[in-house]
């Protein structure tokens, strides 16, 4: 998948910006606050119907406008037709202040935005990413749940099933007035359990793929300097997950929600067999994070689809030594990436990668909204 074009209007910073891109590398650089991440988030935006950093969408809307709006053409591969055919795909989204938001394919309006997810395979790689160090399950849950969710079109149809079980269930553990009635107790139960080992499995299957592939990638980042590891925890392998959520039952109804299920899994992430967030120096989280954002993108590359997915790199530089700049410039800069998107302060991170590339590229410059071909 190829974005061409991409027009942007009252989008955060950026007023207005008609960009014309290059098939392989599209370099942006420019001040911090200048508006580079907010072109790489426009992007983002047309593959999962928001945005990467803020999940309000009134926020995405430049201050003082009345609306936003954000399209994107598209070439894509048509894998049946015969090698070297395309088709034309055209996405587009509209919001004004106090009203929903207006997706398109084609000039089509969706029913539900689910419907595209997975369309437009992306993966980005980010400053944010270190919250999957630091920050709690929830989000590397939702990694995982984000990558799933590109290629398995079921597994947001589990998730909102499981959440909604989990709801229902929490509001019963939570009366005080009265106790809550078993068999729809046992309802609810049931349908957790039944959604929630649908996921687990789905987990199971994506991380099992997605060690080897890390470990590969951060061993030729670190030039093997450090042994990584990635492990999934979940209540489901503690046996049925049925039982394992009511064998505690009379505790979730002491704290008021549930305790056990798969609204509670993790990924226990290891550097030289310790935590990360204990062992890691900025430079060894960043570089975990990273390979482990690429091993992401190999997998969605060979999922059924087979769509190479849009790579967005955010200043992804920053805190790593030169050594491990030159291999993660190696890396994507092979033919085993498609489409790549990338914001720096430093031209010369960008030369570098440019001049091992020997590919197509443009370069943007950013400043205060305003992009401009360099």
């Amino acid at each position: 998948m190829i974005l061409k074009k991409l027009s942007i209007l009252n989008y955060k910073n950026i007023r207005e910006a008609t960009l014309e891109l290059s098939p392989k590398i599209n370099c942006f650089i420019g001040h911090n606050g200048a508006g580079k991440t907010n072109v790489l988030d426009a992007v983002y935006y047309l593959s999962f119907c928001r945005s990467a950093s803020n999940p309000i969408d009134s926020q995405v809307i430049r201050h003082d406008e009345p609306f936003c709006m954000i399209e994107g053409e598209y070439e894509e591969s048509i894998p049946s037709q015969k090698e070297g055919s395309t088709e034309i795909l055209h996405i587009s989204c509209g919001m004004k202040r106090g009203q929903k938001k207006h997706f398109k394919r084609n000039k089509k309006e969706y029913k539900r935005l689910s419907e595209h997810i997975g369309l437009i395979p992306l993966v980005v790689v980010s400053p944010a990413d270190t919250l999957l160090i630091d920050g709690g399950s929830e989000e590397r849950r939702r990694l995982m749940d984000m990558v799933i969710s590109q290629y398995d079109r079921q597994y947001i149809n589990h998730l909102s099933r499981y959440n909604n079980a989990l709801q229902q269930r929490n509001t019963m553990l939570k009366m005080e007035d009265q106790e809550p009635d078993p068999t729809l107790m046992q309802l609810w139960e049931e349908q957790m359990a039944e959604e929630g080992e649908a996921i687990f499995h789905s987990r199971n299957e994506l991380v099992e793929a997605l060690i080897p592939v890390f470990q590969e990638y951060y061993g030729r980042i670190s030039q093997q300097r450090e042994q990584v590891g990635l492990r999934y925890v979940s209540h489901c392998q503690r046996g049925p997950l049925l039982e394992v959520i009511q064998r505690d039952r009379a505790k979730d109804r002491a704290v008021g929600y549930s305790l056990h299920g798969i609204h509670r899994d993790d990924l226990e992430c290891t550097l030289g067999g310790h935590l990360v967030k204990r062992e890691g120096s900025q430079g060894q989280n960043k570089t975990y994070v990273t390979s482990l954002k690429l091993a992401q993108f190999d997998f969605l590359r060979n999922t059924s689809s087979h769509t190479t997915p849009i790579l967005l790199l955010d200043d992804i530089f920053d805190k790593l030594d030169a050594d491990r700049v030159e291999q993660i410039v190696n890396l994507v800069s092979s033919d085993s990436f498609g489409q790549i998107f990338i914001t720096d302060t430093n031209r010369e991170h960008l030369d570098k990668i440019l001049a091992a590339s020997m590919q197509d590229y443009k370069i943007f410059e950013v400043e205060k909204g305003e992009i401009r071909l360099f």
